[in-house]
């Protein structure tokens, strides 16, 4: 019995002895465990502030970060973030809804719809911000934090499918975000290192900016497919707060002081354009260098238009299927070469140094032409996936450079007010290009589509040509003016004409002619916005702001 009762004892302690081991084990493999995982914390920690300081050094780079450039870009970057998660998070609503194959009529009008914001920065988004240019950090922080607000509404109107709430918010968010593209482009002379150009500066957001909209629209798609996208539009209101404190906290001389201009009487007589020309820009009074690049930027944006909406209903009528691919493949294939193509031009606007954007616009435009009418000839998928591409880059590269002009051209006191009118002209151009790329998309058989392509190319010389001989015509103006003013007194004084002046005074202009109403020579793109040959331009507008520049 004794011998059991020991036997039962050892059989005992032998269990409770493998139980410890069990449990040793097992608090080393979760030790273990909680170790690696907290490794692997933090190497993701680590990435993420290594990324962190390689964009801070990216965005800071040449004195970007001494002027606010840096935090400038920092901010554009998260606002096109928050745009792009609220598109993938609309992207299964009745706002995205409409198939490609519905009717052209229904196309049509979703065009002109896209039109109507555009309606509104134009004539009063832009003079408001005139108005309150003492306060920019302000309107574009108010305009990231309605946004936010309107995230949250619209959360709430996904579900029960409100399209009453979803597309007014949707419109204002698309009109918050164009004002403060709008404030933004105003205010980037004012935080412009001395060592960046203008073209640089705004290549460097533009590139920032669509880097991180692909990356948040990438995860953004995955997260809504996960949690719904009412959840992504909750969380893109945090994004949106953050950054308009982020906004809040620009440095100070990103708001311009108001300007005194003094007494004058209501014909401008002293020598400046009338008060209420100051305040309102149209058409007639943008000046020709302006006018010119925008020019070129609306047969840029005609052509993107055109291609979109024609190439999109070739593929869904069989015109483009000879390689054998599915749809879903052949419209990745375009929309891939379009965006790898505006990338692109961003990425080669930031490398310009010293070069005119007067000539960067009207190279990006020939470039495009050139590219369309060798589409037309060679007309098949590959060849519309290069033409998509370069047109996307044109775009980018043209607009870059027309940002830069107007900086360059137009004074703060009503450069956001030319901002408003470009976006507006710009966005007319783009709906035009899609209703005529949906007329000639009617045309049947396989010659449609290089009957199209063909006819748009050829609209697109007409415009180069036209932009050619008006820029060629003004130049000589300008090299006129020039030898009337110098001339005319020298013999007046009974001198020998330009020999009085030097050898070099009847040459060729110089610098380009300027924008506003009275002709005043404008910079070069590496002189500072407002200056003529380093001293500021008289009459015309004010010293820039930026202390650091």
């Amino acid at each position: 019995m004794g011998n059991g009762w020991e036997k039962a004892r050892q059989a005992g302690r032998a269990v409770a002895g493998a139980g410890r081991g069990t449990l040793r084990a097992g608090r080393t493999a979760a030790t273990q465990a909680a170790r690696a995982g907290q490794a692997g914390a933090n190497g993701v920690v680590r990435a993420g502030k290594g990324v962190g300081h390689a964009t801070r050094r990216l965005t800071h780079a040449q004195g970007a970060g001494r002027t606010g450039l840096g935090r400038l870009i920092e901010l554009t970057a998260a606002q096109s973030a928050g745009d792009a998660l609220i598109t993938v998070s609309l992207a299964g609503t009745l706002l995205f809804g409409l198939p490609v194959d519905q009717a052209r009529g229904q196309v049509a009008l979703y065009l002109l719809i896209t039109m109507v914001p555009f309606a509104v920065v134009a004539p009063f988004v832009g003079p408001v911000l005139d108005r309150f240019r003492s306060g920019r950090r302000f309107v574009m922080a108010g305009t990231l934090f309605a946004r936010g607000l309107l995230c949250w509404a619209m959360a709430a109107a996904i579900g029960p499918a409100d399209g009453l709430t979803l597309f007014p918010a949707a419109l204002a968010v698309l009109v918050l975000s164009k004002a403060y593209n709008v404030s933004r482009a105003a205010t980037m002379p004012s935080v412009l290192p001395a060592d960046i150009s203008l073209v640089t500066a705004n290549a460097r957001v533009a590139l920032f900016s669509l880097v991180s909209a692909g990356v948040t629209a990438a995860a953004g798609a995955g997260l809504a497919a996960w949690i719904g996208g009412e959840w992504v539009l909750r969380g893109t209101m945090i994004v949106f707060l953050a950054a308009g404190v982020s906004a809040m906290r620009l440095p100070r001389h990103v708001d311009a002081p108001d300007l005194d201009f003094g007494e004058e009487d209501e014909d401008g007589q002293d020598g400046r354009p009338p008060r209420e020309k100051r305040r309102w820009r149209t058409l007639l009074t943008l000046g020709p260098v302006v006018t010119e690049a925008m020019r070129a930027n609306a047969a840029l944006r005609v052509l993107s238009g055109f291609l979109i909406f024609f190439l999109l209903f070739l593929v869904q009528e069989g015109h483009l299927r000879e390689s054998g691919l599915s749809t879903q493949v052949l419209l990745a294939a375009l929309a891939a070469g379009a965006g790898a193509g505006g990338l692109l031009g961003a990425v080669v606007a930031s490398w310009l140094r010293g070069h005119s954007p007067q000539v960067i616009v009207l190279i990006a435009l020939g470039v495009a032409t050139a590219t369309a009418v060798a589409g037309a000839f060679f007309f098949s998928l590959w060849p519309a996936v290069a033409v998509a591409a370069v047109a996307g880059f044109a775009q980018e590269v043209g607009k870059l450079a027309l940002d830069a002009i107007v900086q360059r051209e137009i004074g703060e006191e009503v450069r956001s007010s030319t901002f408003g009118v470009v976006e507006a002209v710009l966005q007319i151009a783009w709906v035009a290009g899609g209703l005529a790329g949906l007329l000639l998309s009617l045309l049947s058989g396989r010659a449609a589509g290089p009957t199209g392509l063909a006819v748009i190319a050829a609209a697109m010389v007409a415009a180069l040509a036209a932009l050619v001989v008006a820029r060629r015509r003004r130049l000589r103006a300008q090299e006129e003016r020039v030898r009337t003013t110098v001339v005319v007194p020298a013999m007046a004084e009974g001198r020998d004409g330009p020999d009085a002046a030097g050898p070099d005074v009847t040459g060729p202009a110089g610098p380009e002619p300027g924008g506003g109403p009275a002709g005043t020579p404008g910079a070069t793109d590496g002189d500072r916005p407002g200056t003529e040959g380093g001293q500021p331009r008289a009459g015309t507008t004010k010293p820039l702001t930026n202390p650091y520049g």
